[in-house]
């Protein structure tokens, strides 16, 4: 359809206007279009291709705007109503180009920050400390053996697998409302924020359990794939914390990232380690489960490093057990 289409013709040929009278002696009915809306009462077309410049946009020609107008008026249109689109098209697409940039930056900052930081670093908040504290569920996944991965695997096969590793992971959590704030290696750190407080704890968790319970399921599958292909499964572990973290702007002047820090975020990482050592791929904080009613199995009291208590963790039964 987009073949036959006069927009495609008119890029093909490089055509800054098409012009086509759809009644009368002058007729010319040449793409199906002209065809459906002759038949509405349409007498005249009239189309035009607006390049954008500039190095934000690419070459010449790659990025515009095409537009066209289409008059019902017995005779089509006249000198005078040509003139004045004319002059119309361009400043019309002066404020496309704005609209689309600013909604390229917008998709970009969502893809590398997320949603919610992607907004506050477009509204200005992008100097070294600004930004918030913030109540939520934490959440950090990690993956077994990523370094005898890496070392055995061709670099094209390797990103391959790590990307089918994400998506599982970050995936679950981007599908479940939450945010994926950093890739740390192969490593996952995202937050489920709390919204309106302390109150709403035990939504934040429930949803955040429920994106647990989707990426195990996921990993489940991709093993299954994997065992197929003859080859090994993958190893992976999944801490969730609750507390309070800073989420704001970190690093140096010239190079700032939007993320998450404080101790909470820190516990939530070692909380995630326990999974390696306690036969659990899921393991929970005490902070958690004491918002969420589930049957929560008690794996006891745990030193975390550079944690000054120690902390009692859970699991579930039949969540990656």
């Amino acid at each position: 359809m987009w073949a036959r289409s006069r927009q495609f013709h008119m890029i093909e040929n490089d055509l800054p206007f098409l012009r086509r009278k759809l009644a009368g002696p002058e007729a010319n009915l040449d793409f199906d279009m002209f065809v459906e809306i002759e038949k509405r009462g349409a007498t005249d077309y009239f189309g035009y291709i607006v390049p954008f410049t500039g190095d934000d946009f690419g070459d010449f020609g790659q990025n515009g705007v095409v537009g066209s107008w289409v008059t019902d008026r017995p005779g089509g249109f006249n000198d005078s109503d040509l003139q004045s689109l004319l002059r119309i098209q361009q400043r019309l697409a002066v404020a496309c180009k704005m609209v689309i940039k600013e909604k390229i930056t917008e998709n970009v900052l969502s893809a590398y920050l997320g949603p919610d930081a992607g907004k506050q670093v477009l509204s200005g908040q992008i100097k070294l400390g600004d930004g918030e504290s913030t109540h939520a569920v934490i959440w950090f996944s990690d993956l077994r053996n990523s370094s005898g991965l890496a070392d055995s695997l061709p670099p094209e096969e390797f990103i391959t697998l790590i990307n089918e590793y994400f998506q599982c992971m970050a995936g679950a959590v981007l599908d479940s409302g939450g945010e994926v704030l950093r890739f740390i290696g192969d490593a996952v750190l995202a937050i489920f924020p709390i919204r309106g407080g302390h109150e709403n704890e035990g939504e934040a968790c429930a949803t955040a359990l429920i994106a647990a319970r989707d990426a195990v399921d996921r990993m489940g599958e991709l093993n299954k794939s994997r065992t197929k292909d003859s080859k090994d499964p993958l190893g992976f572990g999944i801490g969730l914390h609750v507390g309070d973290v800073m989420f704001g702007n970190i690093g140096v002047p010239a190079r700032v990232e939007f993320s998450v820090v404080g101790p909470a975020a820190n516990e939530a990482a070692r909380i995630e380690t326990l999974t390696k050592t306690l036969g659990h791929q899921v393991i929970f904080s005490d902070h958690f489960t004491s918002a969420l009613k589930e049957d929560w199995q008690s794996l006891g009291k745990h030193a975390l490093r550079g944690v000054g208590e120690p902390m009692e963790v859970f699991y579930l039964e039949n969540l990656g057990n």
